[in-house]
């Protein structure tokens, strides 16, 4: 006789999800996990989705999932989500693009895979040890973050706080723990996020006191974070001043002629034009981007003599983004990224900022040995550019003060450290020249932007930020956008300049933040808190059955 059950015409048939549940899982989790992750940065609008986007991993993650599926599905979503952020290198190059992406995203996708073997394991053990290991996955997020600063030569884009550029309230912690306290902040609402869900559908929507204690610590922590800088943004309006009014030449050179020696003289005429135009309001400071001239304005004499020129004709002091070449035709001739000072009465100062990230692969090869039969992506020469060494603050004489700036050139506001190096110098302001037009019309400007934002309000200070096409404005100490240039259509890729009056907030004068002085002690706390919560899951074996208490 047959073993198995008669059959019966009125039985309920089951679905596909109960044929293939593992492949209704990784779908969902994909196509949700792809979506959130990118919507959650600019320059979409929508960061709230940041305190929800690692949701539906960590959902199926108390599901139990084989570590196979659940680990292909999220190393695939991440590198789509960080091919789709990064899509703007295609200007440059897809190869690169369809590298780095996956990379990005592979390095990710570690932490995905700690939440995987850690949540299961968090079931049925008690609250203060479940606890421990919420905050270990958080201390492991930041701890990935800022292994990406200097990981290979470092590429820390878009960490998890540059979701927030926007939202100004959330991002006031980093004053005291950098942009990681941040990061923490929104992993850790995540893993509150999913326990609340999961709690919620397997027992019906929880009352106060049955809220999982995970959630229950997320809010707190987040209403701390916000709570706790309330004193230094009460009452601004009563504390701010004038800095300096600054106009900013946004030049616009395609960068299919910026090297090309036959189309200096048409660079030139769009520079002398732009920035007479920006004198004739008067400023105390005109600033240009990264490496605006055809040529080294110090090291090449007629290109000294032309900016020289401009700039008494001007009567206005130039802070400028150049080439700096010393030693020229000599042994040891050296090519610097640099940023420059010009002075009406005296001209060039001998003073100068050489850049201190250079971009691999743009301004020299890395494992030249191994790696030097590949293109450079940005043709600035066929040697390295040499490296600066150290933060240099540039003064600017204004009729009756000395004003005193941080350079950071091209991508260098994407690494903490270098802002950091310069509020140590005692600077009034940051300054970023930059040139984002190699990246087309796309995120890139403000992806990059957003990065500026969480420098601000590291250091409290103000920055000035001026782009080749786009992004260009100041930001507050608070992480504020103030200004920012656009042109009648409301874009901010355009040719043109603008005048604007840069106020500072007196508390902050001569003052350092707690990140300022003592650096990223946070992510020492977070190495703690990841060692602490793997010793909180490797306590004991929970039930084999469990649920959470």
């Amino acid at each position: 006789m047959s073993d198995l059950p008669p059959y019966d015409p009125y039985a309920a048939k089951p679905t596909f999800f109960d044929k293939n549940p593992g492949l209704v899982w990784a779908t969902a989790v994909f196509g949700l996990t792809v979506v959130l992750t990118v919507l959650m940065f600019p320059p979409y609008n929508t960061p709230e989705f940041a305190y929800a986007f690692a949701g539906p991993a960590l959902f199926w993650a108390y599901e139990r999932p084989r570590f196979k599926p659940y680990a292909l599905t999220l190393f695939a979503a991440q590198a789509v989500a960080w091919t789709i952020l990064l899509g703007w290198l295609h200007h440059v190059t897809w190869l690169g693009l369809f590298l780095l992406g996956p990379f990005m995203g592979a390095w990710t996708g570690l932490w995905y895979l700690g939440a995987w073997w850690v949540i299961p394991r968090m079931r049925g053990r008690p609250a203060l040890l479940r606890l421990l290991a919420m905050l270990g996955l958080g201390g492991l997020w930041v701890l990935i973050e800022w292994s990406r600063t200097w990981f290979l030569g470092g590429f820390p884009w878009l960490p998890l706080a540059a979701s927030q550029w926007q939202r100004s309230a959330v991002l006031q912690i980093a004053a005291w723990t950098g942009a990681w306290g941040v990061s923490f902040i929104l992993i850790v609402f995540n893993l509150g996020f999913a326990a609340y869900f999961h709690r919620a559908l397997r027992d019906g929507m929880p009352s106060l006191r049955r809220r999982p204690p995970e959630f229950l610590l997320a809010l707190l922590i987040l209403m701390f974070a916000t709570i706790l800088p309330l004193s230094d943004t009460f009452h601004r309006a009563s504390y701010v001043q004038p800095l300096a009014s600054v106009a900013m030449v946004q030049p616009d050179i395609p960068q299919t002629i910026k090297w090309d020696p036959a189309s200096a003289p048409e660079i030139l005429s769009v520079l002398e034009k732009a920035t007479l135009d920006a004198a004739k309001s008067y400023p105390d400071v005109i600033l240009w981007p990264e490496a605006t001239t055809p040529l080294a304005a110090r090291g090449d004499g007629q290109m000294q003599a032309w900016v020289e020129s401009l700039v008494s004709r001007a009567h206005t002091p130039l802070v400028l983004g150049t080439i700096a070449v010393e030693h020229a035709g000599q042994p040891g001739e050296a090519w610097y990224n640099a940023a420059c000072v010009v002075d009406p009465a005296v001209g060039l100062s001998p003073v100068y900022y050489a850049k201190r990230k250079l971009v691999p692969f743009g301004e020299y090869v890395p494992l030249r040995p191994l790696l030097g039969w590949l293109k450079k992506i940005v043709p600035i020469g066929d040697d390295d550019d040499a490296r600066g060494q150290a933060a240099q603050p540039l003064t600017v004489n204004l009729d009756r003060r000395v004003l005193t700036l941080g350079p950071l050139i091209c991508y260098e506001d994407v690494f903490p450290n270098l802002a950091r190096d310069n509020a140590r110098a005692g600077v009034d302001a940051l300054v970023v020249l930059t040139n984002n037009g190699w990246f087309g019309e796309g995120g890139a400007a403000y992806q990059h932007a957003a990065h500026s934002v969480l420098r601000a309000v590291e250091t409290r200070r103000p920055i000035l930020r001026c782009g080749n096409a786009g992004w260009s404005g100041w930001i507050d100490e608070f992480g504020n956008v103030r200004t920012v240039l656009t042109n009648d259509d409301g874009s901010i890729y355009f040719r043109g300049t603008r005048a604007m009056e840069v106020t500072r907030d007196a508390r902050w004068i001569g003052q350092q933040s707690y990140y300022v002085q003592h650096g990223d002690w946070f992510i020492g706390w977070c190495a703690l808190l990841a060692l602490l919560g793997l010793a909180a899951v490797s306590i004991g074996r929970p039930p084999a059955s469990a649920d959470e208490a």
